[in-house]
């Protein structure tokens, strides 16, 4: 195919259906535009350069790519079609069976030119492997044909699609089923102007699309594949592009909130309604709707998830984050008196909010402290018992842990006692979402301490990447309690995470103690927090603190990616398995501050030297000491450069200065050096082999002190 035969065209597939589910939607688009480029480029139907459009609305899924061929250009091929010895018969001519080979691929006239016939652009070559000899075709295979290659492409996009639930449906013949996520009922394929033949769920491809359901045009002719946005948009009353719908909204939801002086939140706050509510309209129309004031009684977080929970409606709040009573809807119709539409939107929501006002009055009637009885009836783990069972683990711990950490014991018992008793109030009975936020509105109400009621909420905390870890002292000393008693007890029971199954995301729970103890700038040492937390469960689980210890420092490498240092300098923080998590930033720090010394590379070579030493010393059974044997000038340099840096150090260590007390050690580079070019350690004498590895000990000891350096070495 010459040049000038090219005909680059844009090509539009729509496929038109019933309601599509909105929470599936962009997914479904996205694979669908993605799936219907990459079948079109593997069949070398793609112009250089061209691109794909996604449409996706509730009742379509389509895409148009910028340029594709006609036909695909024809490519080289050469292919090997068998052994010599079959190829060839016993006269020297073609076998029966190297015949129906080229038979097969319509290269028939080949065998009468056997062994090395040329017909066109196809050669048959003999060639060797250096074992036998083979019969390979060459030449040139024709392009795609675009129908071809457009059936090829619709086929395999919709085996592949993300489909939640597939839906089994029957066709119009009344016989036959067709699996799909919705019932589809139309096919648009065009090839620039052109109509191409193709075929899906049972439909024919045409030219005809469909517009809004109740205000554009039931049927839209289209003319050329170019014009889909604008003819669907100008009669169908259709926006099919997800992307320019959803800005739609979002600007309309802007403007509404402006007016009113009130604002929509956090984006990220109303991100994934908004990406459903994009998913539930074709032409979105935003209208403002209010509710009686007097509901703003009930706790905001009930009426918020209410609204948008249930009635995909969009909360309004004040400069200071308060609620409104006031909200915005998304409507699927543009009406120039809209005022039925808000009126069935408000009395829709009213009931709603009754229903949280009565949920949360009837709650306020029980105490927290009297619920505690009934979580001895809600199972927590079978082998683990109930949440009856678990609160007085998590409030023995608690306490311990607030002993540790100074903060108020009797508080902090107090607070886990009460933490999980809203689980069986009616308002997180409705909305589990609220556990924790509702144990606050009900403690304060019930006259509980502020720092009590405070844990009855953030003891969950932090639940997230970027989420705050709890306030100081008593939510602290709850949310470690209820972290530590759950890895206790899993791992005790051998419920430990493996590959990529964390069912009780134990994984998230370790990330939380670690953030809370390095965020919080914690005191406290691992060891004895994994200790208490086994002994809580009384000898009912196997203590695997060990192997737990080793999990959270494990997901400590991982925290610590973040800060952008090296695996080595990680490794040579966390590997010596640092007692006090709250100090490994700094330690981190320093580590780093260090490596950029000059001396550096020199000292962390001779650390890993001194640690190959000394382990095998001690595998050896060699005594370490200081003795009285004679020492060589540079063992006597070393060890007095040691001593003269070794106070100063010290001092900077008890400060808490990490760094400073590292770069205390670049002084040690030359008589280390010197000491490793003139002195044999393992000398014969025992008294100066013990005296030299006391030495290398020591310089171990105080250079490891913040990290182990050795891990630096290349």
């Amino acid at each position: 195919m010459s040049a000038a035969d090219v005909n680059f065209k844009p090509l539009l597939i729509e496929l038109f259906t019933e309601e599509l589910p909105p929470k599936a939607l962009k997914k479904l688009g996205d694979a669908f535009a993605a799936g219907v480029e990459a079948s079109l480029r593997a069949d070398g139907l793609l112009a250089a350069g061209a691109t794909t459009v996604s449409f996706a609305t509730p009742r379509r899924l389509g895409a148009r790519v910028s340029a594709v061929l006609s036909e695909a250009p024809a490519k080289a091929i050469k292919e090997k079609l068998m052994p010599m010895a079959v190829a060839r018969d016993a006269s020297g001519n073609a076998s029966v069976a190297l015949r129906k080979k080229l038979a097969s691929l319509g290269r028939e006239a080949l065998a009468d030119g056997f062994p090395n016939a040329t017909l066109g652009a196809d050669t048959l070559l003999i060639e060797s492997d250096g074992k036998a000899e083979y019969l390979y075709l060459v030449g040139r295979a024709a392009g795609t044909q675009l129908t071809a290659g457009v059936q090829n492409a619709i086929d395999a996009t919709l085996a592949k699609l993300p489909i939640p639930k597939v839906m089994t449906y029957q066709l119009a013949d009344g016989a036959t089923d067709v699996n799909f996520v919705r019932p589809a009922h139309g096919l648009v394929v065009l090839h620039g102007d052109d109509v191409v033949s193709a075929r899906a769920l049972g439909l024919e491809a045409g030219r005809i699309t469909h517009g809004h359901r109740f205000q554009g045009a039931n049927n839209v002719e289209l003319d050329t594949a170019v014009r889909y946005e604008q003819l669907l948009r100008q009669y169908g009353k259709v926006e099919p592009v997800f992307a320019t719908r959803r800005a739609m909204i979002q600007s309309q939801l802007d403007g509404k909130a402006n007016d009113l002086g009130a604002t929509l939140g956090a984006p990220a706050s109303y991100a994934d309604l908004l990406d459903e509510v994009t998913s539930l309209v074709e032409w979105p129309t935003v209208y403002v709707c209010q509710f009686e004031p007097e509901f703003l009684a009930v706790p905001q977080e009930c009426l918020i998830l209410t609204m948008k929970t249930n009635q995909k409606y969009f909360p309004l709040f004040d400069g200071t984050g308060k609620l409104k009573n006031q909200f915005l809807i998304v409507s699927n119709m543009e009406l120039v008196e809209p005022k039925k539409v808000i009126e069935g939107n408000e009395r829709v929501v009213r009931p709603r909010l009754a229903d949280a006002r009565f949920f949360f009055e009837t709650d306020k009637k029980t105490k927290l402290i009297d619920r505690v009885p009934e979580l001895s009836k809600v199972v927590y783990h079978n082998k683990l018992g109930t949440q009856g069972e678990r609160i007085g683990r998590v409030s023995q711990l608690a306490g311990e842990i607030a002993t540790l950490m100074g903060a108020d014991r009797a508080r902090a018992e107090r607070a886990a006692t009460l933490a999980k008793a809203d689980l069986v109030t009616l308002m997180v009975g409705e909305f589990p979402e609220l556990q924790g936020t509702m144990g606050r509105y009900y403690a304060l109400n019930d006259g509980e301490p502020a720092d009590v009621a405070a844990a009855c909420a953030e003891h969950y905390q932090p639940r997230f990447a970027g989420d705050a870890p709890p306030s100081a002292g008593v939510p602290t000393a709850v949310a470690l309690a209820d972290k530590l008693e759950t890895l206790a007890g899993l791992f005790g029971i051998g419920q430990t995470p493996t590959g990529d199954k964390d069912p009780f995301a134990l994984r998230r729970h370790a990330l939380g103690v670690i953030r809370i103890l390095i965020e919080q700038k914690l005191p406290v040492a691992l060891a004895p927090l994994l200790n208490a937390s086994f002994a809580s469960f009384g000898g009912k689980v196997t203590d695997a603190s060990g192997e737990l210890s080793a999990f959270i420092y494990d997901r400590l490498r991982g925290f610590l990616k973040d800060s952008g240092a090296s695996t080595n300098e990680i490794e040579a923080v966390v590997a010596p398995m640092p007692g006090v998590l709250a100090s490994v930033p700094a330690q981190l720090a320093a580590v780093q501050a260090f490596a950029s010394l000059p001396e550096a590379a020199s000292l962390n070579a001779a650390n890993k030297r001194v640690a190959n030493i000394l382990k095998k010393a001690l595998d050896a059974g060699e005594a370490i000491a200081v003795s009285n044997a004679p020492q060589e000038l540079a063992e006597q340099a070393l060890r007095q450069a040691l001593d003269a840096v070794a106070p100063g150090a010290d001092a900077t260590y008890a400060k808490g200065d990490f760094t400073g007390y590292l770069k205390s050690f670049a002084a040690l580079k030359a008589p280390v050096d010197e000491f490793f070019d003139k002195v044999m350690v393992m000398a014969d004498d025992p008294a100066v082999r013990a005296n030299r590895l006391a030495l290398l000990r020591d310089l171990r000891d105080a250079m490891n002190k913040v990290a182990d350096l050795s891990k630096l070495a290349a």
